[in-house]
């Protein structure tokens, strides 16, 4: 799959039954359909995240391609109003997109992650990409 930013084919990282699919370039993520939700242990955090998202119409930055059916992407707010994190979303349901660093701020600003877990987890799972690629 290639990265919807720089159009550089992009690597899955797994860890915990959750894949991602990373983009070495750019540093963005793509999360497939239910993969936000995975990452929290409690469903409960997981849907007040996805409940967060509102469509936004009158943004001027360019629309991506959805990595699977390349579709134009939608923008989407996620967060409270003074928090909020623009993201795109693929408009036949396939994903998330990511840009490098939104992810966190979304868990970190949204307070959907006080315990800090999915933070963590994603830390593990990007440093075992950065061992790998030491060896």
């Amino acid at each position: 799959m290639n990265c919807p930013v720089c159009k550089n084919p992009m690597i899955i990282l797994e860890l915990d039954r959750v894949e991602t699919d990373f983009c070495t370039q750019c540093g963005g993520i793509w999360l497939d359909a239910g993969e936000l939700e995975l990452l929290f242990e409690d469903s409960h955090h997981g849907r007040r995240l996805v409940d967060s998202f509102h469509p936004e119409h009158d943004i001027k930055e360019k629309p991506r391609p959805c990595p699977i059916c390349l579709k134009k992407m939608q923008k989407i707010h996620i967060g409270e109003k003074n928090t909020q994190v623009l993201i795109d979303r693929c408009p036949k349901g396939h994903g998330l997109w990511f840009d490098k660093g939104e992810l966190a701020q979304v868990l970190t600003k949204g307070n959907f992650d006080k315990e800090r877990k999915v933070i963590k987890h994603l830390s593990e799972m990007f440093s075992h990409k950065e061992s790998e690629g030491k060896k």
